[in-house]
């Protein structure tokens, strides 16, 4: 397989577009982004950098070696700027702004991973916010700051005691990539090898990069994630010990989510602490894109009882379905071993997956459906009965019930219809306004069958259909 097209360059458009317009702002300005691990944030902001810009990365060494080394970084562009050593922050933004004048160089200047600065030179925020007020100002700097503490960025620039609450121009958090992009960056032809492909590294950059290196997914999959000396083999811990400050007393919530328990009581049950205890650590798991919440269609977000929690990208889902019950097994066990675990656990995951790429894609499936839909979610009721898809059509008029099938093998004509009838089988959900609504019913399919159907009020949708909505 060949990959022309680098995966950090895919699926970013519209972000390098705001910070390029913020770089030719005749005034200057500030942009602030986050995002968690390996999503790509520094690949974004390398390539801003690649023409004028400075880009530097702050890491956990001790203040004065940071000063320093950012002064090196500073020279690159301002010669001479490093032969000072800078007793704080303050005198060095400070000189960089006056130098950064007289030069004529407006940036952009990047300093990436802020929240390792921060721990270092807790006074930090308040130079920033004079350097921003002021000296940046006036030099007309074009300065980013990012970071992957999603917590702390944010509080950085959105909390309205914040010392730089409504300085930014550009403010965005950096999303994982979308599904539709992975059959581009993996050189996929068939829209089922790139459902299986997102069933297993999600939207991450840096995930996609590592398995294009591998001739097949199951390959990928063993060399990187299922033996113990794969480079994501222990990528869960890693993302938490590299928080700030650390997550990885989070862990074991993580771990009895992956093995199966979604409400608070189960969760807290495993974990052996009281339910009242869980929601400061499940939020902030929420914070980190660790974990999602879900509630029935058509509840409130708050408030209800019914919500469940998942993990938070098919990555995890099978990292917990697999690597964390197993590793013992892991360890011993030859490659053929290690893919017959893996065969075991992966037809779940992918039907997973399916449904979430379903629903995600369905306010975007405005030509395949005719109506433009709201969001849509799962509907389960205490009855046992569980819809996979439902949404609201924006004006009211249309209920959507869908069911997202997937299988390896090939789908008949016979089969689909089959699975329609079940699916008109089930009836309405107790939804308000339901009754009165016309009724959608959709059927999601890895591929549509060859043979002729007749479908009346039923469309039937593949996998290249949803994957395109997904771009």
């Amino acid at each position: 397989m060949q990959h022309n097209n680098p995966v950090e360059l895919i699926d970013r458009r519209d972000e390098l577009a705001r910070l390029v317009r913020l770089a030719k702002d005749p005034e200057g300005g500030l942009a602030v982004l986050w995002g968690r691990r390996r999503v790509g944030k520094t690949r974004l902001l390398l390539e801003w950098c690649r023409t004028d810009g400075l880009y530097w990365v702050a890491d956990g060494s001790a203040a004065q070696l940071q000063l320093r080394n950012f002064a090196e970084t500073v020279a690159t562009k301002l010669p001479g700027f490093a032969d000072v050593d800078y007793r704080d922050w303050a005198s060095l933004l400070g000189r960089l702004a006056k130098e950064a004048r007289a030069a004529g160089f407006r940036g952009p200047l990047v300093i990436d991973e802020l929240p390792y600065l921060l721990a270092t030179s807790p006074e930090l925020p308040s130079v920033l916010q004079r350097f921003i007020d002021h000296d940046a100002k006036k030099a007309a700097l074009v300065v980013a700051l990012a970071g992957s503490s999603q917590r702390m960025m944010q509080g950085l620039a959105l909390s309205p005691d914040a010392a730089l609450y409504g300085r930014a121009k550009e403010l965005f958090k950096l999303e994982p990539l979308l599904p539709g992009y992975i059959a581009e960056a993996l050189g996929h032809a068939d829209a089922r090898q790139s459902v299986r492909a997102h069933a297993t590294w999600g939207g991450i950059p840096r995930y996609w990069e590592l398995a294009a290196q591998f001739p097949d997914l199951r390959r990928a999959v063993d060399a990187l994630v299922l033996d113990p000396m794969g480079v994501l083999h222990e990528e869960p811990t890693r993302l938490l010990l590299e928080e700030t400050p650390p997550a990885i007393a989070l862990r074991p919530i993580l771990d009895v989510i992956g093995a199966g328990a979604h409400r608070v009581s189960e969760i807290a049950a495993r974990v052996g602490q009281p339910a009242t205890s869980l929601s400061r650590p499940l939020t902030r798991l929420q914070e980190l894109d660790l974990v999602i919440r879900e509630t029935p269609f058509g509840e409130a977000d708050r408030g209800t009882k019914r919500a469940l929690y998942k993990l938070g990208d098919p990555f995890l889902a099978l990292w917990f379905a697999l690597v964390a019950p197993k590793r013992s097994a892991l360890a011993q066990l030859p490659r053929a071993g290690r893919l017959r675990l893996l065969d075991a656990v992966f037809p779940r995951l992918v039907a997973a997956a399916w449904e979430n790429l379903c629903r995600r894609a369905v306010p975007k499936l405005v030509e395949g459906l005719g109506v433009q839909y709201g969001p849509a979610a799962r509907y389960w009721s205490a009855g046992g009965k569980e819809w996979d898809v439902v949404a609201r059509a924006v004006d009211g008029s249309q209920l959507l019930l869908g069911e997202a099938k997937w299988t390896d093998a090939a789908l008949t004509a016979g089969s689909v219809q089959h699975a329609i009838q079940g699916l008109i089988a089930k009836g309405i959900p107790p939804l308000r306004h339901a009754a009165r609504s016309d009724l959608q019913y959709v059927l999601f399919v890895p591929e549509r069958p060859k043979g002729k159907l007749a479908l009346s009020n039923t469309k039937v949708l593949d996998a290249r259909d949803v994957l395109e909505a997904l771009r």
